[in-house]
């Protein structure tokens, strides 16, 4: 079994979004979404329907390539018009290992990963690359501790 410290709900916890509401609904415009990105100071939101199904993902990236470079209005404009639908949509489980994760990013060079429980298909979090990357540094830190010790002959190794 994987310790809880390699898990991406973990990660999740330590995250910024643990601590806000991550989603936005699709009908909304883009302009109350920039709101919420400059308010919390995040760069993704998970877009879901009036039942709070998820339908997409939408970023400061889509923001600028999809609605400011062709001289869209953002509060005429809804987020589903400018959100990566959740057809072309990569997750993760709060059940992957980070390192699951951070490949899954890297493999579509994505930096925002929506976690969705196996059992309900709900989304239950969000994690940035930043996330994951801190989680690894942590894990990498520990290790280095432990066969410091391990080499000055302080520990043994766990």
């Amino acid at each position: 079994q994987t310790p809880d410290h390699h898990l991406a709900a973990y990660a999740y916890e330590k995250s910024c979004y643990v601590d806000m509401d991550f989603t936005i609904i699709e009908d909304d415009s883009m302009y109350n979404a920039i709101q919420k990105f400059s308010a919390f100071k995040v760069g993704s939101l998970v877009v879901v329907d009036g039942e709070g199904n998820l339908t997409g993902i939408i970023s400061e990236r889509d923001y600028i390539t999809k609605l400011a470079l062709l001289g869209k209005k953002s509060k005429e404009t809804t987020i589903k018009e400018v959100m990566t639908t959740a057809a072309n949509l990569i997750t993760g489980s709060p059940d992957d290992t980070v390192e699951t994760c951070m490949d899954k990013m890297l493999s579509r060079s994505i930096r925002h990963l929506p976690l969705v429980d196996t059992a309900s298909g709900k989304v239950v979090g969000l994690l940035s690359i930043k996330d994951i990357i801190k989680v690894l540094v942590e894990e990498k830190d520990a290790e280095i501790k432990q066969l410091t010790k391990l080499a000055l002959g302080q520990d043994e190794v766990v």
